[in-house]
């Protein structure tokens, strides 16, 4: 077990020094790394939320608010098939009111001749979603129930529901992460939590509630044509079939009579960017759509000259001008009171897209800069203290062989933040104490392989053989209490989130690492000393 081969000395001392030259990055400041040359690493640790400071986030998806819209527009959709020649008669059909009170669409067909036709075209408002998770049959959206007295009523399936859910998840994490990145921030980290919620880190952010804003915003945006012949009503008015009121996002209690089907929608629009008018020089949003919307906007713009057109931006109308001309390029400009930073960031939401359900903040920290380098200074000086008192226990007790136990301590810790600096890991104040965690279970492997050679000489062996027996019959105590550990922090990985998720990251390269110096580290120092000194007795 003391004999080494030059490939095999060479390989655990290439390791240690390709740790070590990783890890200088991280002793350099960003500005100071970039200006090196390409060929030296550049990859620093990134610092957590607790450490760097910046905005912590945890939203959860409007169940509520989600099955209210589909179910609203589905009723809206109901009566445009139902209206489709030959025609089907109904009654009692739910108001928006009910539909939210009972979540359910329901009506009575008047004409029992008319059931087949009605069921034919209302199966086709199931909107089957493709196969379930586990890979069973397909479910549909909703659930389709009509009775030989031709009660018909339209629910959303619970199947169904989950998987909308499951998909709305992926897809604002990807819409956030978007909205993230066009604001500037370094290194935000975007995460699940269970079926409905979704995790925002942004660390080094200064101005949190732009943050919100951006995220929480929905950034859902139509274009609806005005009422010609009552443009404006009180907000609460009641709406005729076909119309909708949509209140004014600048005049509280004044509301715009729209026509319900959009011109145009958020997903059309291709680009988006703030800019000063030329000629007002107000902030407005200038933008530009793709080929089916400029189309569409072309030919609407011609037929309604010197008529309003409504601009709706999550349920309020920020803007309502006139149509002067026809817009036949797929361009045009959103105006409004806005200022450079409200036009951007309209100009980032549209850009990254809108957010396929409603987010609601339900947990929302905030850590400063000068708190985050306190919580630096005390986890370096843990880290430190913990050093000194586990380097001064093995040398107390164990004497020289402690002091090989220590030197081994010192190449695991610069292996385990090369890793975490290859691999760009984000290091969080649980993280430091994992690190300090590992340094004791590091020890703990020495302390097994100690007092195994102490039996061994106590036993009448050679020195040769003291040592060799301790590295050898400890190393099966040592992997088993080490990939229990593992497994350990795998389940808090898996489990976990933010800090606890930092924690386990630790723990594990701290683990693998120690696995490393403690046995093979510790074992070449170790028959390194015993060729150049031959001792007669083990040193314990």
């Amino acid at each position: 077990m003391l004999q080494f081969s030059r490939l095999a000395m060479f390989s655990i001392i290439g390791v240690i020094i390709a740790a070590t030259i990783v890890v200088i990055p991280n002793l350099f400041s960003k500005d100071t790394v970039a200006g090196w040359p390409n060929w030296l690493p550049k990859q620093q640790i990134v610092l957590g939320l607790d450490l760097q400071g910046g905005v912590y986030l945890l939203y959860e998806i409007d169940r509520e608010d989600y099955i209210n819209t589909e179910l609203q527009d589905l009723a809206t959709d109901v009566r445009a098939v139902l209206a489709e020649s030959p025609r089907v008669n109904y009654e009692a059909f739910s108001s928006r009111a009910a539909i939210t009170q009972t979540q359910t669409v329901q009506f009575r067909l008047t004409d029992a001749t008319q059931l087949e036709i009605a069921r034919g075209r209302l199966e086709e408002l199931r909107n089957p979603l493709g196969t379930s998770i586990l890979g069973a049959a397909g479910v549909n959206q909703f659930d389709l129930s009509i009775g030989a007295d031709g009660l018909v009523r339209f629910t959303l399936s619970p199947a169904g529901l989950e998987q909308r859910i499951n998909e709305i998840a992926q897809q604002s994490i990807e819409v956030i992460d978007r909205r993230i990145n066009a604001l500037g921030t370094v290194e935000p980290s975007i995460q699940r939590q269970g079926a409905d919620r979704i995790l925002v880190e942004a660390p080094g952010l200064e101005d949190p509630q732009r943050l919100q804003d951006l995220i929480g915003q929905t950034a859902e945006m139509t274009f609806h044509l005005v009422d010609r012949a009552t443009p404006t009503v009180a907000l609460g008015t009641i709406a005729p079939e076909g119309k909708i009121v949509v209140p004014s996002a600048e005049s509280p209690g004044l509301a715009y009579l729209l026509d319900s089907n959009a011109l145009i929608r958020g997903d059309q629009i291709t680009r988006a960017q703030a800019t000063l008018d030329q000629t007002t020089g107000a902030w407005v949003v200038a933008f530009g759509l793709n080929t089916s919307g400029a189309r569409t906007f072309g030919e609407v713009t011609s037929a309604n000259i010197n008529y309003p057109f409504a601009i709706v931006l999550d349920d309020a109308v920020i803007s309502a001008p006139t149509i002067q001309g026809a817009i036949l390029g797929g361009s045009g400009q959103i105006t409004g009171n806005f200022t450079a930073e409200t036009a951007n960031n309209l100009a980032i939401l549209l850009r990254a897209g809108a957010l396929p359900a409603k987010l609601t903040v339900i947990e929302q920290r905030t850590v400063s800069a000068s708190l985050g380098e306190d919580s630096i200074r005390a986890g370096a000086l843990a880290t430190l203290v913990a050093l000194v008192w586990i380097a001064v226990f093995m040398i107390v007790c164990y004497g020289l062989l402690g002091s090989f136990a220590v030197i081994a301590l010192i190449a695991q810790n610069v292996l385990m933040l090369g890793i975490l600096s290859l691999l760009g890991a984000t290091l969080t104040l649980p993280g430091i104490a994992g690190i300090v965690l590992t340094m004791a279970m590091a020890v703990d492997a020495n302390v097994l392989i100690y007092e195994r050679m102490r039996e061994e000489a106590h036993a009448g062996r050679s020195v040769v053989v003291a040592l060799d027996q301790g590295f050898r019959r400890a190393l099966a105590t040592i992997v088993d209490a080490h990939l229990t550990a593992l497994i350990a922090a795998f389940a808090l990985f898996w489990l976990g989130s933010g800090p606890i998720r930092g924690f386990a990251v630790t723990l594990g390269i701290g683990i693998l690492s120690t696995l490393f110096t403690a046995y093979l580290v510790t074992r070449l120092i170790v028959a390194i000393w015993y060729r150049a000194r031959r001792p007669k007795a083990v040193p314990l």
